[in-house]
């Protein structure tokens, strides 16, 4: 089972897998609503390496990115609900719209994206790149996400 760690926390749980030789990987998102598509994604994620850490979108920064009526599962739901994912390890929050501070502080072994991005499109690719660091991009499930399981529900509520 995952585990919620402060940022404060995290330096030290970093030198404790280095120590320990442990390949990292990041992935990071707002998972609002958990679907099949993020946990395969998740799924996939944790292959790349021997521990996974998921850098979540706090709800300010969920607000930020995605307008004021999002998220719908407030962070620490949100952020429960992954730690009980057998293959993660690992949750941080952030509050920025951009994970990129706090992946400079994990700098990862592999961080993983959906492919939907490149890394000329994804802007914390060159600081990943610069500290080492490589990116692997994860094709999507067809028809799965956030946005149409809203929609989905809306629809049925009309």
């Amino acid at each position: 089972m995952g585990q919620l760690v402060k940022r404060e926390d995290l330096q030290k749980l970093l030198n404790d897998l280095r120590i320990q030789n442990k390949k990292i990987v990041t992935t990071n998102g707002c998972f609002d609503i958990l679907h099949v598509g993020h946990v395969r994604y998740l799924q996939k994620t944790k292959t790349f390496a021997d521990v996974m850490i998921v850098c979540l979108n706090s709800d300010i920064s969920v607000k930020k990115i995605k307008g004021p009526d999002r998220p719908i599962n407030n962070e620490d739901d949100r952020a429960e609900i992954l730690c009980a994912l057998e293959c993660v390890d690992y949750v941080v929050m952030f509050d920025e719209s951009s994970p990129e501070n706090l992946l400079c502080e994990i700098k990862p072994d592999v961080h993983t994206k959906g492919a939907d991005y490149t890394i000329e499109t994804l802007p914390e690719a060159k600081s990943i790149i610069a500290n080492g660091g490589r990116i692997e991009f994860i094709s999507f499930v067809e028809g799965k996400s956030t946005t149409n399981v809203i929609k989905k529900i809306g629809a049925q509520t009309h």
